[in-house]
């Protein structure tokens, strides 16, 4: 099955609105919080990030819901820091203590790819409000490397419309925890 990510990929909608999600870390809308920090020059918003990417982990998970994790897992990429600061937080050591890596799009990319060629029956984007400029960014690198299971949006549904626009007809499955 031919997934819709791979058609915008395709038509050059992907690159779009990478360059469009890219503009919005100027003034810096793309959560709920809507803060309008400047995340391109180095200002942190409540999400406490600049416009670098911090990758917690990734690898198959098997603790979410039988029909994501299959036989296989689900290939889940947490991403550090959060727009919500919970304090009943389950991921609380990546989302309030910074646990993560600075990563760029291409490693992104392969990290994608490497969960794929795994067997990972998806890619898991956990906690990616925040991120979703760099993860376009991945996403269409990775189209052009054969990318093409479903991708999960798995966030706390603190979501903005500028950001659920710019997703639009590229997340397989929203998951809001």
């Amino acid at each position: 099955m031919e997934r819709n990510y791979r058609l915008l990929w395709e038509r050059g909608e992907l690159a779009r609105r990478r360059e469009q999600a890219f503009r919005h870390l100027e003034h810096c809308r793309l959560c709920g919080q809507g803060c309008g920090v400047n995340r391109l020059g180095g200002e942190v918003g409540i999400c406490r990030s600049d416009a670098r990417l911090l990758v917690s982990s990734c690898g198959p998970h098997f603790g979410e819901e039988p029909p994501l994790v299959g036989r296989r897992g689900s290939g889940t990429v947490f991403f550090a820091r959060c727009n919500l600061r919970c304090v009943f937080c389950q991921n609380w050591d990546i989302s309030h203590q910074d646990r993560g890596f600075e990563t760029t799009p291409e490693e992104l990319a392969g990290m994608t790819l490497a969960l794929q060629e795994r067997g990972c029956h998806n890619i898991n984007l956990v906690s990616p409000s925040h991120y979703v400029p760099q993860i376009l960014a991945a996403l269409e690198i990775a189209c052009g490397e054969g990318l093409k299971v479903p991708l999960v949006y798995n966030c706390g549904g603190y979501e903005s419309l500028t950001a659920l626009g710019l997703l639009d007809g590229i997340i397989d499955i929203y998951m809001p925890q």
